[in-house]
């Protein structure tokens, strides 16, 4: 069976997904903020939505197989997909904002979690682990031979955090992207015996670990969107979508593309030629 053809950009295309990731930056920036106890996960749409219609920029989210807003909103034990509505936030909760942007065609997608009000110490942690574990995914992409070694930084990073194990999800993975928010290739976040493609300059890759304080297994809700933790543990997602061109690679959806979180890391990411 074929694999499916990888799109490879031009310098001009990838800048262009830049354009669409700083309006992704200031979308999800006023999202986040929105983030309190009090406020529904649909006034939170509201306020992405509108900094996008400000920007000229349009969702790839709204539409997309009929999805009905223009971010998911996944909340406490909801993984991914979750459905912005009436859900009010409260003190305590964790969610999962995550959203994309096109300008002129090009897509971008970006994911970030905010802990509303006072955090659970163990919230942060599997927040900041995931975090983490993204950017060892974006260090291994600058550095690595092929799109595996991406599932498999992420995947040895989560393994060596002291304390309790989290869990890494199997069943949603990060992706290509570009003229189309997900295409060729799939992008793991954990260790397998499968390289992948060979990273190559042209490929951009959103890369997105989603992390669990339980058990892998999930079920989707009746509303054939929400993914939702089997055993009811909290989750986690963080996502940049990131390019790889001649020079190095630049995170797209990063005001300063990536330099501060991949400097520990030992990568010096360059802007797109």
């Amino acid at each position: 069976m074929a694999q499916p053809r990888i799109q490879y950009k031009t310098n001009a295309q990838m800048r262009t997904m830049r354009e669409a990731g700083l309006v992704l930056i200031k979308a999800l920036d006023a999202a986040v903020a929105a983030a309190r106890p009090g406020i529904t996960t649909a006034e939170i749409d509201k306020v992405f939505a509108a900094v996008l219609a400000e920007e000229g920029a349009a969702s790839n989210f709204l539409g997309y197989y009929d999805f009905p807003a223009t971010i998911c909103t996944s909340v406490n034990e909801e993984v991914v997909h979750g459905i912005p509505g009436g859900r009010v936030l409260a003190d305590g909760d964790i969610i999962s904002i995550d959203g994309g942007a096109i300008v002129d065609g090009w897509h971008s997608d970006s994911a970030r979690t905010v802990i509303v009000g006072t955090a659970d110490p163990e919230d942060q942690r599997l927040s900041d682990v995931t975090e983490t574990a993204m950017w060892h995914g974006i260090a291994a992409a600058a550095k690595g031979r092929f799109v595996g070694d991406i599932g498999a930084a992420i995947d040895d990073y989560v393994s060596s955090v002291p304390g309790k194990p989290l869990g890494i999800l199997e069943d949603y993975v990060g992706h290509g992207i570009g003229s189309e928010m997900h295409q060729a290739p799939d992008v793991l976040n954990y260790r397998t015996s499968h390289r992948g493609p060979k990273l190559k300059p042209g490929m951009c890759l959103a890369i997105e670990p989603m992390l669990v304080r339980g058990g892998i297994e999930t079920v989707t809700l009746e509303d054939d969107w929400t993914v939702v933790t089997t055993d009811g543990a909290r989750s986690c997602q963080w996502e940049h979508t990131v390019a790889i061109h001649d020079k190095g690679i630049w995170v797209l959806t990063a005001p300063d593309g990536g330099a501060s979180r991949l400097a520990p890391l030992g990568v010096t990411p360059v802007p797109v030629p």
